[in-house]
């Protein structure tokens, strides 16, 4: 039987991408962040598929989407109507879904078919990659997972990396919506010192591969602030339990939006 990961072999091992995507407004409005979503993809080759772990599919167990045509998710309420008629049309894959279900069968996960791509994915993939030829898997969050939990299941994930697979995690290293919206509602936008800290501390714990010091951050009272809830925070943990520990990162975009929503993204192994 032929071995279905040798052309995967031959692949270049890809980084490993964290995207602050921020509002679901950057999908269709030309911003410094849309632009910076679009430079993302410049910075490395083409994958040969996608997975994708966003913020916004947050629930209880570890599921992949199998669908050989995944639909585009519209998870917001609020918004102009334009947004909703965007589509990203990119195909799934059932192979790829099933390799990472093996490499995740300790934690129970399933394929489904009643979920797609929501906006924590698609609103960043369609300037990344506007053609929607990558075939596109979206990995669930499971929330009654402890952080830990959550970078060993990033841990798993690492060889697909070797096989050509770009893992792309979507969420927002400070994500504080009440504040964002106050502001928002005063039209002057400041972004706080406890914002801007806990997005520094992140950043120096991930420089230097502190696990301890990083599942820390979360606990202080700037952690607090930081994420209310922690759904936007558990994607950055699968992008760092992908991560070779020593490997070089950078962060491509950097910057607040609507004051507290940390807009950084860091990619690891970046070249």
């Amino acid at each position: 039987m032929p071995d279905r990961h040798v052309e995967s072999r031959e692949q270049v091992t890809m980084p490993v991408v964290f995207v602050g995507h921020g509002s679901p407004m950057n999908a269709i409005e030309e911003n410094r962040w849309s632009r910076g979503f679009s430079n993302l993809a410049q910075n490395f080759g083409r994958p040969r598929a996608i997975l994708a772990i966003s913020a916004h599919w947050y629930v209880d167990g570890t599921f992949l989407t199998g669908n050989q045509h995944p639909q585009t998710i519209h998870d917001f309420g609020g918004f102009p109507e334009a947004l909703y008629q965007v589509r990203y049309p990119a195909p799934g894959s059932p192979e790829v879904a099933e390799r990472v279900r093996e490499l995740l069968a300790a934690q129970g996960a399933t394929l489904r078919l009643d979920w797609g791509l929501d906006h924590g994915t698609w609103s960043v993939l369609r300037w990344m990659y506007p053609d929607a030829d990558i075939p596109v898997v979206q990995l669930s969050i499971d929330r009654r997972l402890e952080e830990r939990e959550h970078i060993a299941n990033g841990s798993c994930l690492k060889d697909l990396r070797k096989e050509g697979i770009l893992i792309v995690a979507s969420g927002n290293i400070v994500h504080n919506l009440r504040d964002a919206f106050s502001q928002q509602r005063t039209g002057r936008f400041t972004t706080p010192d406890w914002a801007r800290q806990f997005d520094e501390a992140v950043v120096n714990a991930l420089e230097t591969y502190r696990t301890d010091s990083l599942l820390a951050l979360s606990a202080t009272a700037q952690g607090r602030m930081a994420h209310p809830t922690p759904d936007h925070w558990l994607p950055l943990l699968y992008a760092y339990g992908a991560a070779e520990e020593g490997e070089p990162l950078n962060s491509p975009i950097v910057g607040f939006d609507w004051g507290s929503l940390s807009m950084r993204s860091i990619v690891f192994g970046s070249r």
